[in-house]
């Protein structure tokens, strides 16, 4: 039995070499295993589920066989593809998650968070993250014709690289303060998240007890993600994305 974990995948037309790695992952690590969850910012962007561009439709068709050999799939919003709905997830056979959300694996309570919301230090980019996740402004944008949701995602993608650049790492990275918080909100001592790009397994206390935050890396010049098995402690693990 083996739990598979990843995030950050940012799936764009202009890497395919990306979308050809995860197809690999899918069929070479994926399959006939027993869940596979994708941690949010799956794709670089996401305007509603009546795009259905060939690459969405490509991935939605692999992870619908992946569920076929028996694999759960669960879903997870992220800062970039916080518009996913369940249209997707059924071409998909996956399951979408609330963000936060608590899951036994293996006997161990673990939080799962996309890892956005932990980076309390972005006073700016926390309240955009509030308007973003407003059901009334998603039905609103929804409403829109394709065309101009296109060119907005566009817009919002340059406004948010543009931003980023200027902002000091601590502040793009998740507050401790903030990660002990929800840990304890939750009652857990292990918390799996992506977003910061900043892969490790830290070692912190939570609810007066030893804890881990495991933070999973996004796919560029290579592929992340965490395998964890009920006889061995999670492991995270990486390969080039072209090895």
């Amino acid at each position: 039995m083996t739990t598979l974990f990843i995030s950050d995948l940012h799936l764009e037309e202009s890497r395919p070499d990306i979308t050809d790695a995860f197809l690999r992952f899918l069929a070479e690590r994926a399959t006939g295993q027993e869940r596979l969850y994708i941690l949010g910012d799956f794709f670089e962007a996401w305007i509603g589920d009546d795009e259905r561009t060939p690459l969405q439709e490509q991935v939605a068709a692999a992870l619908k066989a992946v569920r076929a050999s028996g694999t759960e799939l669960f879903l997870m919003h992220g800062n970039r593809d916080f518009l996913i709905g369940e249209a997707f997830c059924d071409r998909a056979g996956a399951v979408l998650l609330d963000d936060p959300t608590v899951v036994d694996l293996y006997g161990e309570p673990t939080l799962l968070m996309h890892g956005d919301s932990l980076c309390t230090a972005d006073v700016e980019y926390q309240k955009f993250r509030a308007n973003m996740r407003n059901p009334q402004w998603q039905q609103m944008i929804l409403s829109r014709p394709l065309a101009e949701r296109q060119t907005m995602a566009r817009q919002l993608r340059d406004i948010s690289m543009a931003k980023n650049q200027g902002k000091e790492a601590y502040i793009m990275d998740v507050t401790p303060e903030e990660v002990v918080r929800e840990m304890e909100a939750h009652r857990v001592q292990r918390l799996i998240h992506g977003h910061t790009h900043r892969p490790a397994v830290h070692d912190l206390t939570a609810n007066g007890q030893p804890a881990k935050r495991i933070v999973l890396g996004d796919w560029d010049k290579d592929l992340w993600w965490l395998e964890v098995r009920p006889d061995a402690e999670p492991a995270l693990r990486s390969q080039p994305l072209n090895g």
